[in-house]
């Protein structure tokens, strides 16, 4: 049963039916997938949750689709656990990773909004999927789709990591490398959308795509007991994913699944590419483009789509923001290895650079709950780090070469 009632302009309240649209007519503002959150409240529980399979269906009442789902069966769910060797780095008495470098199937949290995108446009139809990516979500639709049997092309810019551009080729989509930056593919993009009758999963599907990020927050609530954090630092691109997980909580709070949320919220971007931070920084509800000059190409947005909305979550929460260096970012990608074992790519470096920034300065306290959202796997983005990490001790096959080489 599906408890969607149709989507409602983010800016005027205007209401519109469930299809793919994805802009007031009336005022231009974004719109967003409306649940009738009174019919949820009386049958989610906590208890059906915990019943269910360990995937973001699990929170299926609160997703956008009317039938059952077509992928993202084994996507979700993602581990979240006690961070305690990086608490005794950073200072700090209680810390959690959720991590979604290890998201099924492409190792990002972009395969939860892809579940949920491509499971309507197979409900709305549609025969081709397609859309506009720094890398996580060009590999996350060309598998998805491949397992959906729809036809992928994917708009990438030209210069995007060889890990990201292998781990889209080797789904058999139409790829294509344009000659710019996001914010231009975006745009060329947007006209393809306007003349060809296809899912684009981030443009005409986008309302019920980026629902998927909910789920993030709603398994961090989850796995925390049934209690929000009282912190989390989110990586930033486009805006989505931060206003999102602050909409989750809220929605778990509304139905009664947790108690009052008194989370806030903090974005983390790189300084070479950074419009949502300096808006926050400058207290301006006006977030204004920059060209991308950064290792972290799955963040260089210079345009966010959903920029203001990151700077009011932001706001509304009581948090803040801070960018990093590529320096900065590469330091705490080794970091995080060299304490807890995961290899992310360049967007949790940025996440924990700018939490232990957050922290130093005492935005962040160091002795309440913090979470460090990890949405990417470092094998990814190898180029990064492949110069900075030393190299192998190479001694002959013998005992001597061995003491000879290496210090014990």
């Amino acid at each position: 049963m599906s408890y969607v009632k149709g989507l409602k302009c983010r800016e005027c309240s205007r209401t519109y039916p469930k299809e793919p649209l994805y802009v007031c007519e009336y005022c231009f503002g974004p719109l967003e997938v409306d649940y009738d959150y009174e019919k949820i409240g009386k049958v989610l529980t906590r208890e059906m949750i915990e019943s269910r399979p360990h995937n973001l269906w699990r929170y299926r009442e609160l997703m956008p689709l009317d039938g059952e789902p077509v992928v993202g069966l084994h996507t979700g769910f993602t581990p979240f656990f006690r961070a305690r060797n990086l608490e005794k780095v950073l200072g700090v008495e209680e810390l959690y990773i959720k991590d979604d470098s290890v998201n099924h199937p492409t190792l990002s949290f972009k395969d939860r909004v892809v579940a949920v995108a491509i499971s309507k446009a197979r409900e709305f139809g549609f025969s081709t999927v397609a859309c506009a990516s720094t890398g996580n979500l060009a590999n996350s639709v060309a598998a998805q789709a491949a397992l959906a049997n729809l036809r992928r092309f994917i708009f990438i810019p030209a210069d995007l990591e060889m890990g990201k551009v292998i781990g889209t080729l080797i789904y058999h989509p139409t790829l294509i490398a344009v000659d710019g930056n996001y914010d231009q593919v975006n745009r060329l993009c947007s006209e393809v959308a306007a003349r060809y009758n296809w899912a684009f999963v981030n443009i005409n599907i986008r309302p019920y795509y980026a629902e998927g990020s909910k789920t993030y927050a709603y398994e961090i609530a989850e796995q925390l007991g049934w209690k929000p954090p009282r912190h989390i630092v989110v990586p930033v691109a486009g805006g989505s994913l931060i206003s999102k997980i602050h909409k989750g909580l809220k929605e778990f709070e509304k139905l009664g699944l947790i108690g009052r949320v008194d989370t806030k919220i903090y974005a983390a971007q790189a300084t070479g590419c950074c419009p949502i931070i300096t808006a926050i920084k400058d207290h301006s509800g006006i977030v204004k483009p920059v060209k991308p000059d950064t290792i972290a190409k799955s963040l260089a947005i210079g345009n966010p789509a959903d920029g203001v909305y990151a700077v009011g979550t932001v706001a509304e929460t009581g948090g803040w923001g801070e960018d990093v260096s590529d320096e900065e970012i590469v330091a705490a990608i080794k970091l995080l290895a060299a304490t807890e074992g995961i290899f992310t790519e360049t967007a949790g470096g940025v996440t924990l650079a700018a939490a232990k920034k957050l922290i130093e300065m005492g935005r962040i306290p160091r002795d309440e709950s913090i979470v460090i959202c990890i949405t990417g796997n470092g094998l990814k983005t190898q180029e990064a780090v492949a110069k900075r990490i030393g190299e192998a001790v190479r001694i002959k096959p013998t005992i001597d070469s061995f003491e000879e080489h290496v210090k014990k």
